[in-house]
């Protein structure tokens, strides 16, 4: 009798162990998960970032996301989530197309009338935002690895955005000097923006012009003055002062550029920094902020892994960027399979919004995080991301790790808030953070949002790059 119950159980034990073994593959196959909480949270702050400190001879800026400089004007954040995506996608496109047309590095005569696009500074989604000092006057700019000339809005301004500081008053300024346009600093915005300097009239001053990808310029003339970044003075820093500005700035007073050419802050600091930067760039939730470090001395981050470094990858023709060779891509502990892999060198860039990657190394990245996260309802597309999820009925979900390889196995796991972009604040449009370039020859792009509670660190002396896990917090 007892025999006969045994075997009467004996499919039910191995329906049940085969159940076991079913969730135990799964597990062991796509156990590297990361939880995201739902629904998104948007800020509900100020512009303004005025925190600094200094710390073991690093200089510690607070960093913030340029839609604090919203505020609480945002009528429709699900309105401005898309818009972004369609300027991103704009920007993008500009500096394919001008990388394609390249033959050789060329620099362009600006006439009052024409503002052409730019070599050097095409990428300016411009997201984040700290707080300096021009001449003891407090400015909010953008902080931008894709830029070199640093500029603020000026008096008297021919035609300004309006921003919530009040503009520059060089006048008020003992210090403030005008460039001369036969200096070597005027001569050095050729290679810095791919623009010549323009000569202008009693005084004969160098006058400027940056344009963007979208649209948004500036031009005004090249200057000196002191700048502070937090208690630490930087004297006769070479910058620009905008007198004819338009675009997406937000309420910012202008931008900080710390991209590789003689005039950018990275450059300029060398004598107090040795070229060395770092940032830890925060989420856009309420309250969040991070840092800019200028300084290499790793013992003020707050990372919760060691540093992983890779050389930077020299590129003659966009020799102002940071660029490194992506070797490998995981997605859930599952290595994607791609030949593109370690063929091409990717742009890092801090204002680019959405990451870019080669058309078939998206496609193995889609069909793999497709595959792991099956068990949620899809959403239609929106406008280069792909991969949607409706989320709305969820209060959390597991999500698959991203982590990306680098030459010198170098490794960046994007951090949860880097993995999915809402659409719509109610989660019912969630899609994969990335998207594919048009055609296999253009440059990827590892943009801010996979950067984000990341320690991304700059040794521009070394020609390395480096990153670590953080939780960004000003503390």
């Amino acid at each position: 009798m007892l025999l006969m119950k045994g075997m009467a159980l004996l499919p039910f034990m191995l329906s049940l162990l085969v159940l076991l073994l079913h969730y135990h593959n799964e597990v062991h196959c796509y156990g590297d998960k990361q939880l995201l909480h739902l629904p998104w949270d948007t800020v509900d702050s100020t512009c303004l970032s005025h925190k600094s400190r200094q710390e073991k001879g690093a200089t510690i800026l607070e960093m913030k996301h340029q839609d604090y400089c919203y505020g609480g004007g945002v009528k429709d954040w699900n309105k401005l989530l898309q818009k972004r995506l369609i300027l991103d996608d704009l920007r993008v496109q500009s500096l394919q197309a001008r990388i394609k047309n390249m033959a050789s590095t060329q620099t362009h005569d600006v006439s009052d009338d024409r503002l052409p696009l730019t070599s050097g500074v095409e990428l300016g989604t411009l997201n984040y935002i700290v707080t300096v000092e021009i001449a003891s006057r407090k400015m909010t700019v953008i902080v931008d690895t894709g830029s070199d000339l640093t500029w603020v809005q000026c008096q008297p301004c021919k035609s300004c955005y309006s921003q919530k500081e009040p503009l520059f008053n060089p006048t008020a300024s003992p210090s403030y000097r005008t460039v001369p346009c036969n200096s070597s600093e005027c001569q050095s915005l050729a290679f810095a923006t791919g623009n010549t300097g323009i000569c202008g009239e009693n005084p004969p001053t160098c006058n400027y012009v940056v344009s963007y990808g979208d649209g948004s310029y500036t031009r005004g003339e090249l200057a000196h003055d002191q700048l502070n970044l937090g208690k630490t003075p930087v004297d006769n820093f070479i910058f620009g002062c905008g007198r004819n500005n338009n675009g997406l700035f937000g309420g910012t007073s202008g931008l900080l550029g710390l991209g590789r050419s003689s005039i950018s802050l990275v450059s300029q600091t060398k004598a107090i920094f040795g070229g060395f930067f770092s940032y830890c760039l925060p989420s856009t939730q309420s309250g969040a902020s991070g840092s800019l470090v200028l300084g290499g001395n790793s013992s003020v981050y707050n990372t919760s892994s060691p540093i992983s470094y890779t050389r930077m990858i020299p590129n003659p023709k966009l020799s102002t960027f940071y660029f490194l060779n992506l070797t490998g891509i995981s997605v859930g502990g599952v290595t994607l399979q791609d030949s593109s892999f370690g063929k091409s060198s990717m742009l890092i860039d801090s204002g680019t919004v959405i990451t870019r990657l080669p058309p078939t190394m998206y496609k193995a990245l889609k069909a793999e995080f497709q595959k792991q996260f099956s068990g949620f309802p899809t959403a239609p597309a929106f406008s280069i991301l792909e991969t949607c999820f409706n989320l709305s009925a969820y209060q959390e979900v597991d999500v698959p790790t991203i982590k990306l390889q680098f030459e010198g196995n170098a490794e960046m796991k994007v951090d949860i808030i880097g993995v999915f972009y809402f659409v719509k604040t109610d989660a019912s449009q969630v899609c994969l953070a990335l998207a594919s370039l048009s055609f296999e020859d253009e440059i990827g792009i590892i943009a801010n949002y996979q950067q984000r509670n990341q320690r991304v660190i700059y040794d521009t002396k070394g020609s390395k790059l480096g990153f670590a896990q953080e939780s960004c917090s000003f503390t």
